[in-house]
């Protein structure tokens, strides 16, 4: 057997992991202030619910699923998408009873059959929201506001947002066969897959990266000039919004989304720096997915944010991987038998008053190094201070405390190490 991941799938090590933390950290300030719980749904659910809920003629349900059955014969799906489970959640524990609009977030791996690229793999991670049970457009741009806010915080800069709307049932099939009409007459400059959905999803035709279908399609009609009155008045009110809020976009035609449950308001937020995976996140409004998946006539929107992606928009911002191990606030030294055993208690009741204390780990059973040699690893590891805990300092009661920066150091008494050392870090955490 060879040691290797399954392609498509990564470790994300620990140096690495530092910046998924503090892209975590930022969801969940921003979710926090805006007002959204977390929701924690199942890897894998019933595969109904996405045949139903994102389309039986979409990418995901005809390519990308991981499907299977269990033991019991029912056919199962490994989540390709968050905002299916978290309405089914919404409907199956009747979460409509506690307040409307629910606003939910989440933050969770997702898993699509396609070939690995950079920000694309097979097993990935979104942080999203969705807000269910209201109309308000307000809400719509909150959907754009949030991962703005998250990007803003994080340093990433240089994004654009697209916006489009594509109408509701009443309005689109009028849209739907004018853009039939319009790409009939120039079906045979479309890739296969086009001509494939030119019947059954013709608005993923707008969607196509294929250089053929982009020309083909460039003068196609826009969703916009085909909207009823209600989804007018709708895509007036959130571009004016936007404007209130001061947030750049642009409008764009071609925006059409993958997923067959999207109604009215889709958008996506790109940067033009992470090649052809520049989308860093997207989202729309889905008003009829609680319906059919057998709840009530509650209107929705969302978004999701890819986490891989954000990771490698921090690093082309030049955000570097932090270190593998966390630095410690302080490192045990252990000289001789007693303090051997004795220094690993020190770093025990350091730990548990919340101060990173670190120590050296023998090589050898019974074979401890010298005092240099530790001191040496407790500078690598840039602890602030050094905690020298000897057979002869024991047996008075104390440990010493050296400064790392400048070498100054002192005894103080065992009972009084942690109050000492938190003194030096300044009270009650790491040092600056």
């Amino acid at each position: 057997m060879e040691a290797r991941a399954p392609r498509g799938t990564s470790d994300i090590l620990p140096g690495e992991a530092r910046l998924w933390q503090e892209i975590e950290a930022t969801v969940r300030d921003v979710m926090r202030v805006y007002g959204y719980g977390e929701i924690r749904t199942p890897v894998f659910e019933y595969t109904e619910l996405f045949a139903r809920g994102v389309g039986e003629t979409t990418d995901i349900v005809e390519k990308q699923m991981y499907t299977f059955e269990d033991r019991g014969g029912r056919s199962l799906t490994l989540r390709p998408e968050g905002t299916a489970p978290v309405v089914r959640a919404f409907v199956q524990h009747r979460l409509h009873g506690e307040g409307l609009p629910q606003k939910l977030w989440y933050c969770q791996p997702m898993f699509r059959y396609e070939r690995p690229q950079a920000g694309r793999a097979r097993q990935f991670h979104q942080f999203g929201a969705e807000a269910i049970g209201s109309l308000d457009p307000a809400l719509d741009v909150e959907m754009i506001a949030i991962p703005i806010e998250v990007y803003k915080r994080l340093g990433i800069r240089g994004f654009e947002v697209l916006v489009n709307s594509i109408g509701c049932p009443v309005c689109r099939p009028a849209y739907r066969e004018r853009l039939k009409a319009y790409l009939a007459q120039r079906i045979d400059r479309l890739c296969p897959t086009c001509r494939a959905r030119f019947e059954r999803n013709p608005l993923r035709v707008l969607d196509c990266k294929e250089e053929g279908c982009r020309e083909a399609t460039a003068g196609a009609p826009a969703a916009w000039d085909y909207l009823c009155d209600e989804c007018g008045l709708h895509f007036e009110s959130v571009q004016r919004v936007l404007a209130v809020l001061g947030i750049a976009y642009r409008l764009d035609g071609r925006l059409v989304r993958g997923l067959d449950y999207y109604t009215k308001t889709v958008f996506e937020i790109v940067t033009d720096g992470l090649g052809a995976q520049g989308t860093l996140a997207a989202g729309g409004r889905y008003d009829g997915l609680a319906a059919e998946l057998g709840g009530g006539d509650y209107p929705a929107v969302g978004f999701a944010g890819g986490m891989e992606r954000a990771v490698l928009a921090l690093k082309a911002a030049g955000r570097e991987e932090g270190k593998a191990q966390g630095r410690p606030d302080v490192f045990v030294v252990r000289l001789g038998e007693r303090a051997w055993n004795e220094g690993i208690a020190l770093a025990q009741r350091l730990r548990e008053h919340g101060v990173a204390a670190q120590i050296e780990y023998a090589a050898e059973l019974g074979k401890a190094r010298s005092m240099k040699a530790q001191m040496k690893v407790a500078g690598r590891s840039g602890a602030r201070l050094a905690v020298i805990a000897g057979d002869d300092e024991l047996s008075r009661g104390t440990v010493a405390l050296r400064r790392m920066d400048d070498g100054t150091q002192w005894e103080v008494p065992v009972e009084r190490l942690v109050d000492a050392v938190k003194e030096q870090l300044g009270g009650g955490g790491r040092l600056a």
